[in-house]
């Protein structure tokens, strides 16, 4: 995997400074500099390239719209308040929302395909979107109903009030060659940083401090070519999240991300820290995080999907995470998300395959491991090792195969260290029953079996495993 960062290289930039304010740009928060920003940004473009630079002070803006070459920087202190006027938004423009492509809002920051685009310094960008928060309960399910009945692209027009959809704060789409850089953003409509069919993406040093509904941190959505390296995330959604399509609109596209790098960031609330799905459809692959802290957390590792998705998610791995106080399961990979409450246009199963998670220390929570696929397909081969988790309860397995847990080390307060439904292939190797554990293994459903215990430390346990109704005799084996 971390072949991948040969083709990560961070573009540069002609060393020229085009000043905001030398194109009519006034500090205070209270002018409208608009003009001024697109003025500073097409001149920059037109002399091949440069910096565009926005000194201390804040600046209230609409939309900024970059172009190739250009490089946005904010200066120390420097402080980007965007308009909470929606006109200040349109016209509309391409963009993908929830997975489906449409023409909506301008995101508050935008580009399209451009190469060489960059936002970086240690400034602020601050969305000041409570006005667009106010759409959360109301958006339009038209654009679910577009997507599976699809609709030609260019007739899924909205950027209306009466076709309510929030836009996402820092938006790039069909780019190449992009740095996003040590800057503070936060306060945006909805997804915080939305890279769309991008290749060659790093984002460094970038603070992630936002509460706002659905405001996630990063959605690298069909992307390629993707590290994120020494960020920091307090988000009121997912930290760092895969997409790649919704339904049938995902599969139309068929452009999976593919080829990420998530290391040395940490987080402290966020529904998970690296996540992938729901909107999978076009396949999520070849995904590595390594060296990442999570304190407060709901969950280190969320892979979520359900029913109607299709796709593939393949090929992820993560070692080396230190956690604690985890608001819900250290590591999910579910098939069973209940959030989306749209009714499935089809019977399409995901797919989970070939996955391994090592190296993982967790001081609280509700749940090390939970482990849903469905009955038609099961989630296979994954690997998990070196854990040392203090949890509420252990690993929960159904529908699952090819698993293996090895040197795992699980103090729990309540029920089996493993309860496996519906699983096959399973080993549990160089683990131990901590004092105190009543039941070390729980095995249930009649398609149950091929379960190695195998270099186990039992002494602990009371009973080493305990089988239920329909689970042939020789389901489980000591070795």
């Amino acid at each position: 995997m971390p072949a991948i960062l040969a083709r990560i290289v961070a573009p540069q930039f002609p060393k020229r400074d085009f000043d905001v304010t030398k194109f009519g740009a006034v500090a205070g928060g209270v002018a409208d500099n608009t003009k001024a920003f697109g003025d500073a940004i097409a001149a920059c473009a037109k002399s091949g390239g440069g910096r565009v630079l926005v000194p201390a002070g804040k600046f209230l803006t609409g939309a900024i719209h970059l172009q190739s070459g250009v490089e946005l920087h904010l200066a120390d202190a420097a402080e980007i308040i965007f308009s909470d006027k929606l006109e200040d938004y349109l016209p509309v423009v391409f963009v993908r929302v929830g997975g489906i492509e449409l023409y909506n809002y301008s995101p508050l920051i935008y580009a399209r395909g451009c190469a060489n685009v960059a936002v970086t310094g240690k400034g602020k960008l601050n969305g000041n979107a409570k006005q667009w928060w106010n759409w959360k309960s109301s958006e339009s399910k038209k654009v679910f109903e577009m997507g599976a009945n699809q609709i030609p692209v260019a007739q899924r027009v909205f950027g209306k009030p009466e076709y309510a959809v929030r836009p996402s704060f820092l938006c790039l789409v069909s780019c190449t060659n992009v740095l996003l850089e040590d800057f503070t953003i936060g306060s945006g409509p909805n997804w915080t940083i939305h890279p769309i069919y991008c290749q060659n993406l790093t984002v460094r040093r970038v603070n992630v401090a936002t509460d706002g509904p659905n405001n996630d941190g990063i959605d690298p959505d069909s992307c390629r070519d993707v590290l994120i390296e020494h960020c920091t995330f307090d988000t009121g959604d997912d930290c760092v999240v895969l997409k790649s399509g919704y339904n049938e609109d995902g599969w139309r596209v068929g452009r999976p991300t593919e080829n990420v790098i998530m290391r040395y960031c940490s987080a402290k609330r966020g529904h998970g820290g690296l996540v992938v799905g729901s909107e999978m459809s076009g396949d999520v692959r070849n995904v590595f995080m390594h060296d990442c802290q999570f304190d407060g957390t709901d969950r280190a590792i969320r892979i979520k999907s359900k029913r109607g998705r299709g796709g593939v998610v393949e090929n992820i791995y993560a070692r080396n995470l230190k956690v604690k106080n985890m608001k819900r399961d250290v590591a999910i990979l579910n098939m069973d998300y209940s959030s989306d409450k749209n009714q499935a246009a089809n019977e399409k199963a995901p797919v989970f395959r070939n996955m391994e998670f090592e190296d993982i220390t967790a001081d609280g929570a509700p749940a090390a491991i939970v482990i849903q696929g469905l009955d038609d397909s099961a989630i296979e081969n994954i690997r998990f090792k070196n854990w040392k988790v203090t949890a509420l309860t252990g690993v929960t397995a159904n529908w699952a195969k090819n698993l293996l847990f090895e040197n795992l080390t699980i103090v729990r307060d309540v029920g089996p260290v493993f309860d496996l439904k519906e699983c096959s292939g399973v080993t549990i190797a160089h683990s131990r029953a901590a004092k105190g554990t009543r039941t070390f293994l729980k095995l249930t459903g009649a398609s149950s079996g091929g379960v190695k215990l195998e270099a186990c430390d039992l002494t602990q346990a009371v009973t080493k495993f305990e089988t239920g109704d329909g689970v042939p005799e020789n389901a489980v084996e000591i070795k």
